[in-house]
C-alpha cells in the first residue's frame, strides 16, 4: 500500500449520496448542496454538516425544518451549480429551472425533479462540530421516474455514480427491521 495524505483520508469516506436541501427564511425558499449525510439508525433520523457558511444555515437553525431531496445523476450539473452559488443573491429554484411543490408537515419546499423527498424537523444542533439531527415526518420517491442513479461525492470534485445493486438481505435478515 502506498501512503495517502492525511489531508485526503475524507475521500475514502464521503461517498454517501449528495443531497439537496431545501429551507424556508419565512419569506422565500432555497436550496443547498450537501454531501455531508449521515443515516443515525433504522429510525428516521438523519444528520447533515453544515454551518453559518451556508446561507440556508439561518433559515434551518431558526425554523426547525428543511427538506432533503435527492437527485440523480442527470441532475448533477444543476447540483454543483447550486452548491456553487448562494441563496443571499440567488432564486435557485428560478436560477436551476427546478419546480418547488408543498410539503406536507414542514414549510420548506419538495424538489419536484428529485427521485425522493423527506421532510425534516431539526431536533438538535451539535455546534461544536455543525452537525444538525434530522426527524423525518414524511417521505416520498418518484419510482416511476426513469434515472433512479443517486451521485456521491468523493470530496475532491469527482463524483461516483450508482451501479449494480448485490442483494443480501436473506444474509442479513436478522439484523434488519421488519418491513424494511
Amino acid at each position: 500500500m502506498r501512503r495517502l495524505k492525511l489531508g485526503k483520508a475524507f475521500t475514502l469516506m464521503e461517498s454517501g449520496p449528495v443531497v439537496l436541501v431545501t429551507t424556508h427564511d419565512g419569506k422565500r425558499g432555497n436550496i443547498m448542496t450537501i454531501s455531508w449525510t449521515m443515516v443515525m439508525d433504522f429510525t428516521p433520523v438523519f444528520a447533515i454538516t453544515t454551518g453559518e457558511w451556508n446561507y440556508s444555515f439561518a433559515a434551518l437553525r431558526k425554523h426547525r425544518e428543511c427538506v432533503i431531496a435527492i437527485p440523480t445523476v442527470d441532475l448533477l450539473d444543476k447540483v454543483v451549480g447550486i452548491g456553487t452559488c448562494s441563496g443571499a443573491d440567488t432564486d435557485k429554484f428560478a436560477r436551476f429551472k427546478l419546480t418547488p411543490l408543498p410539503a406536507r408537515l414542514v414549510r420548506p419546499s419538495l424538489i419536484k425533479e428529485c427521485l425522493a423527498n423527506i421532510e425534516c424537523k431539526v431536533i438538535d444542533i451539535v455546534t461544536k462540530h455543525n452537525i444538525v439531527v434530522l426527524q423525518a415526518v414524511a417521505a416520498y420517491i418518484d419510482s416511476a421516474r426513469k434515472e433512479q442513479r443517486t451521485v456521491h461525492a468523493v470530496g475532491d470534485g469527482t463524483f461516483i455514480v450508482d451501479g449494480r445493486k448485490i442483494d443480501r438481505r436473506k444474509m442479513m435478515a436478522s439484523k434488519l427491521p421488519s418491513g424494511v
